[in-house]
């Protein structure tokens, strides 16, 4: 039996929305840390024009290649392995370019360092006017945007202290850093946002 995430089937809708326009003119993606599989091959249904390669750690990479196997289609590449702490990053997932770099619900399960990891490592494979889309809670001015969310928050960092919800500044700073100008910053349902970035073209 193929692994399940009820949160995936419930956004999977309201993120196409926003991607079918914010990777009009992606031709490859990155997704990190792809979980289930369900988005991967979801989105790639409808946004035939684009090759989708999913990411996760080396531990949940059978359960993604399980899904891909079963219901991915031709633009779905085989999973590889990625833990953004890698230094570098594997061979597989930085021989090449991507026009766009995908990842939803990862920042606020992860350490800090971590999130700083992956902004560094988006550096080195976004080309040039790519686009970095981010789903996910996020505070704003160091505030919840829910009382809901704070609560989140308070049992993500009950379970592990180095994980919870990051703050919007904080995480644009890093996009900053790497040349990434915002160009949208979308309200989602369950109190989420879709922040996406474009990098520069002379970056």
């Amino acid at each position: 039996m193929l692994e399940y995430s009820e949160a995936c089937e419930r956004n999977k809708r309201p993120i196409l929305e926003i991607l079918r326009d914010a990777l009009v003119d992606s031709g490859s993606v990155l997704e990190i840390g792809a979980g289930t599989g369900q988005h991967a091959v979801f989105f790639t249904r409808d946004l035939e024009h684009v090759t989708w390669t999913p990411t996760e750690r080396p531990a949940g990479v059978a359960a993604l290649r399980a899904r891909v196997e079963v219901e991915g289609g031709g633009n779905v590449s085989a999973p590889l392995e990625l833990d953004v702490n890698d230094d570098p990053w594997p061979a597989a997932v930085r021989d090449r370019e991507y026009d766009a770099v995908y990842s939803a619900n990862t920042l606020h399960i992860m350490s800090w360092t971590s999130v700083e990891a992956l902004f560094d490592g988006v550096g080195g494979v976004l080309a040039r006017g790519g686009t970095l889309c981010v789903y996910g809670p996020f505070r704003y001015g160091r505030e919840f945007t829910t009382p809901s969310n704070a609560r989140f928050d308070e049992s993500l960092r009950a379970r592990d202290p180095d994980s919870g919800i990051r703050d919007f500044e904080a995480v644009s700073a890093l996009a900053r850093d790497q040349g990434l100008e915002l160009r949208a910053d979308h309200a989602m349902p369950a109190n989420n946002q879709l922040l996406i970035w474009r990098r520069r073209t002379g970056i």
